[in-house]
């Protein structure tokens, strides 16, 4: 087998280019380098000064806590309920005020994962959905289409919700699922979130929760069961109980259950999720 002039056969270069895609490597590296970070400064300032654009940001809200477990170091910009009109509800259509969290997410430029990401990865499926399912954090597929669930774990999941009948494209709300993420961007190499990172997205995703009143909620992994249960056990320890998130005055059951990603690399643990689903089903039955 031939070598190439770096000591690497083509399998053991195949190999590497792979792992790389997996890191996130989505580029060749020119002979000159780009301050990506001075780029984006200099976006920021001009996009700041264009006419009208302090109309066009959303307000601040000030005095709310996020969650039940989470402080926030600096206040984000998030939705103004001015503008997100709590009576887009699920009987009269919640589109428009989910496109107003898309809007306030696209101006945030304080979290630093925006600044490594390809696209925006808010959230996918039926927004009249009864369940709401929230995982970790895009990866490199979601980062690529911007939409959460689209790779293999996505498709995974998929196949999971087709068993007990619901789909993200069903249009039916007792059928269908709502799906979303704690962080809304990919974090470089699809690294854990940080908690600070998962605290500045954190009022965005409880304001769609607010918005969306799902009948149950699925945390697919520890992450998003963290904040919006406030615990602090691992997923196999939490999975399989139905605890409580408050959101708006209200109580919704919350069902932590264990993340696709860690089904493809523990196919034996498929049997504890499939245990977690049927109780999904028999909840839904009943309701």
């Amino acid at each position: 087998m031939k070598h190439q002039q770096n000591g690497m056969t083509p399998r053991q270069a195949a190999a590497a280019l792979a792992w790389l895609s997996e890191m996130g490597a989505d580029e060749i590296v020119g002979e000159k380098a780009i301050d990506r970070f001075q780029m984006s400064a200099a976006s920021s300032l001009s996009s700041s000064r264009r006419p009208g654009d302090a109309e066009a940001r959303l307000q601040l809200r000030q005095g709310e806590k996020p969650g039940p477990t989470v402080q926030l170091e600096q206040t984000p910009i998030v939705p103004s309920r001015a503008k997100m009109d709590p009576g887009l509800r699920r009987d009269n259509g919640s589109m428009g005020a989910l496109d107003d969290i898309a809007a306030a997410l696209s101006v945030l430029d304080a979290c630093p994962l925006k600044k490594t990401a390809t696209n925006l990865c808010f959230a996918d499926g039926n927004p009249q959905a009864h369940v709401m399912l929230i995982g970790e954090a895009p990866g490199r597929d979601e980062d690529i289409q911007g939409k959460p669930f689209v790779g293999r774990s996505g498709q995974l999941l998929d196949r999971m919700l087709a068993a007990i009948q619901l789909s993200r494209e069903a249009p039916e709300p007792e059928r269908s699922v709502f799906i979303t993420n704690t962080v809304f961007w990919r974090p470089p190499g699809n690294r854990t979130p940080t908690e600070s990172e998962t605290a500045m997205c954190l009022p965005f995703l409880m304001r769609a929760i607010e918005l969306l009143q799902p009948r149950f909620i699925v945390c697919l992994g520890a992450t998003p069961a963290h904040r919006l249960a406030g615990r602090s056990e691992g997923i196999l320890k939490m999975r399989g109980k139905w605890l409580i998130c408050r959101v708006g005055g209200r109580d919704i059951p919350l069902l932590p259950t264990l993340h696709p990603a860690y089904l493809l690399r523990q196919p034996g643990q498929k049997r504890l999720a499939w245990r977690d689903l049927l109780m999904l089903r028999q909840a839904l039955d009943a309701h």
